[in-house]
């Protein structure tokens, strides 16, 4: 969440608009929560060598169970106010590399409920089931009253002002 909000608050102070940023992390049980927030970064190299860290990480653990987070985080300009939402994506590690498809873990996280990895899965699936997409429904519908109370605000002041009166202040 911090770093979600780190990203946010400087774009937002950088545009003077809403900003919106992610961060998103794998978690390994066995490895205390690593890589998490460092997930990209653990090693320096390819995806394929921070997945090969994993595995290498997870030889000897019996315990397996792994899960993706995402923290979606909005802020807007000049106010306190702010949204979060995380979500995650509960699954396994395989014990190898699996499938073709996705990018960084994709090819050894299995998601609780399947039998495949998310590079095996594809995107169609993965798109429905993902951490991310999961923090991207939470935040919209977290966004939609806000952008109903900015939709009215922008209709009533710009409408005509009423007769025999100024416009009504909302």
């Amino acid at each position: 969440e911090e770093n979600a909000l780190l990203k946010a608050r400087a774009w937002s102070r950088a545009t003077g608009l809403a900003a919106l940023s992610d961060d998103s992390g794998l978690e390994a049980a066995a490895l205390d929560g690593a890589p998490g927030v460092r997930s990209a970064r653990i090693v320096p190299g390819s995806d394929s060598e921070r997945t090969n860290w994993l595995l290498a990480q997870l030889v000897d653990k019996s315990d397996r169970s792994a899960r993706f987070a995402s923290c979606i985080a909005v802020v807007f300009p000049g106010e306190e106010k702010l949204l979060v939402c995380t979500r995650y994506c509960e699954g396994s590690i395989a014990e190898a590399p699996r499938g073709q498809f996705g990018f960084g873990y994709d090819p050894v996280f299995i998601p609780s409920g399947y039998d495949k990895t998310f590079a095996e899965l594809g995107a169609e699936i993965k798109t429905k089931i993902s951490h991310r997409a999961l923090a991207i429904k939470g935040i919209a519908e977290m966004l939609i009253p806000v952008v109903q109370y900015v939709a009215v605000r922008t209709v009533d002041n710009s409408s005509p002002a009423p007769r025999g009166g100024a416009r009504r202040k909302v």
